[in-house]
């Protein structure tokens, strides 16, 4: 907000013709341009009582007066103050005001609403004599000059606001700090509700899904973007088929879950899923791992002798994971099990004969192996039957957000830590970063994200990462916090009531009763924030 103050030119207008003979037969007057700033005159009229004016041939043109300047002056403040009481006024937030000694200034007709303290008791009274110090973000903005902007702030213990401060300057120096407050105590505890119930409903649907499993069998991918769509179909493909699959992929995109899906998806609910980590077991274990052993088959053994995966997995699956690390004498009889689907277990003689499926997964690539003597190349196309690539992060980053909303809802509900925002810059860098560790490292980063969280908001300043902080001018408090804090709440809000009726599915007036308030004010609250009703 700006007024500006009178040219001198304006003042000689209402100065009605003053005489300049008799104001230039005074000796005590000083000359200035006519395009002089009034800001520039007023320190004149200490040394002198009248201000002569000239034009730009140095021709007097009229003159000033203290009088005439005080009384522009007066006039200009009386604009100033009319709008900026207007302002306040208008404004649906507590807005507040000290001074360099933090006493109170202004103190807005929605801060008296919301600290239940009158304007009168305030006003020209230290801040400190109604809260303490600890809870004054302004304070600290007086005393640091540092802003806040859209922070989660409890000035009182049965009192959450989000709140904007910012230093009042004039000529490099904090003469004062602003506070513009907006209650949010109502959205906080409602969401802190919603989420403890939400906690029970997901802890209630994992005991049914062990009674009845889903019988999506692409359930545990996330993810809708071309690439996933694509590997779902040729999953689908395979539904009637006992063939071979391997599974390539970098670390971390996720390939022992499509594995599942494979899995899932062609053989019955009770079938085992046998996992074996190829690069985790030691050399000289593997074959006791893999076929198991008889009792008494070598010093150490279990006496009553051991299964291995093999006999485990009659009947499913095989799942061999990172199976470009197995030994080279162990993948000759690996692939004889699987040509002949029969073994002999270590320190048997009797043979065993099984029937199951293979799934193989690797980031090696195993074609380079077999150049370089590391890999047998008739177990590469016995296991090559059908192959599928699970692209890398970064080559499907539409499916950054879904999988980073997924994780947080994860890591919130196990360590109660409601999330009320996410900063939108944060959401940029989550999608311009390469994610060398794949799925894995989103995980990872959005546990970290929850843990480091504070006033339920999490933001860019958390990552791990190096990333370009992109600056962000703070608004002026008055003219922009309004947008950003009604904003900020109409997306609580509208969260709050979309969770309310996710858990009454759908059921309206069993959600109002949820949200404490009336049927009527919830519809009048779905059409204000756009959300469809049904």
């Amino acid at each position: 907000m700006k007024h500006q103050l009178p040219t001198l030119e304006q003042l000689l207008q209402k100065a009605s013709g003053k005489d300049l003979q008799s104001s230039q037969r005074r000796e005590n007057h000083s000359y200035i341009s006519i395009d002089t700033p009034l800001s520039e005159v007023i320190p004149l009229f200490l040394e002198c009582e009248q201000i002569v004016v000239t034009d730009a041939t140095l021709e007097p043109v009229g003159s000033l007066q203290q009088a005439q300047v005080l009384q522009a002056m007066y006039q200009a403040f009386q604009y100033l103050d009319a709008y900026f009481k207007t302002l306040i006024e208008t404004l649906d937030l507590s807005v507040s005001v000290i001074d360099e000694q933090a006493n109170v200034v202004v103190w807005s007709e929605m801060a008296e609403q919301l600290f239940s303290i009158p304007a009168s008791d305030m006003l020209d009274k230290p801040i400190t004599d109604f809260f303490t110090v600890d809870m004054l973000a302004m304070l600290k903005t007086l005393q640091t000059g540092e802003a806040v902007y859209r922070k989660h702030h409890q000035p009182r213990e049965d009192l959450i606001v989000l709140i904007n401060t910012k230093p009042v300057m004039l000529n490099g120096k904090i003469v004062g700090s602003v506070a513009a407050e907006a209650d949010i105590t109502s959205q906080v505890r409602l969401h802190q509700e919603l989420h403890d119930a939400t906690q029970k409903v997901l802890h209630l649907e994992q005991k049914m899904a062990k009674l009845s499993p889903s019988t999506d069998p692409f359930q545990q991918i996330k993810g809708k973007s071309k690439a996933i769509k694509r590997l779902k179909n040729m999953i689908t493909m395979l539904a009637s088929t006992k063939t071979s699959v391997l599974i390539l992929g970098e670390n971390g995109v996720g390939k022992e879950l499509f594995a599942h899906s494979v899995h899932n998806i062609r053989e019955g609910r009770d079938a085992p899923f046998v996992e074996i980590n190829c690069g985790a077991i030691a050399p000289t274990l593997f074959e006791s791992e893999l076929f198991g052993y008889e009792k008494g088959a070598f010093s150490g053994a279990d006496q009553k002798g051991k299964k291995g995966m093999v006999e485990l997995a009659r009947g499913g699956t095989l799942f061999l994971d990172e199976i470009g690390e197995m030994p080279l004498d162990m993948q000759v009889k690996l692939l004889r099990v699987l040509q002949e689907k029969a073994y002999y277990p270590l320190g048997g003689t009797k043979k065993i004969e099984v029937d199951f499926c293979v799934i193989a997964a690797t980031n090696r690539d195993l074609e380079v192996l077999i150049a370089e003597g590391k890999f047998r190349e008739d177990l590469y196309y016995r296991l090559n039957v059908f192959s599928l690539l699970v692209p890398p992060l970064r080559e499907r980053r539409e499916d950054i957000i879904e999988l980073a909303q997924f994780f947080l809802d994860e890591f919130s509900l196990r360590y109660h830590r409601p999330i009320y925002a996410i900063s939108p810059t944060l959401m940029d860098h989550l999608l311009d970063y390469h994610w060398p560790g794949n799925i894995r490292e989103l995980r990872n980063m959005m546990e970290r994200l929850v843990v480091f969280s504070t006033d339920g908001i999490i933001n860019e300043e958390l990552l791990p990462f190096s990333q370009p902080v992109k600056t962000r001018k703070s608004p002026p408090v008055l003219e922009v916090v309004e947008h950003s804090l009604r904003e900020e709440q109409d997306q609580l809000d509208r969260k709050i009531i979309q969770q309310a009726l996710a858990l009454e599915k759908g059921n309206k007036q069993a959600a109002a009763k949820r949200l404490g308030i009336s049927r009527k004010t919830l519809y009048n609250k779905m059409n204000k924030l756009r959300i469809p009703i049904k």
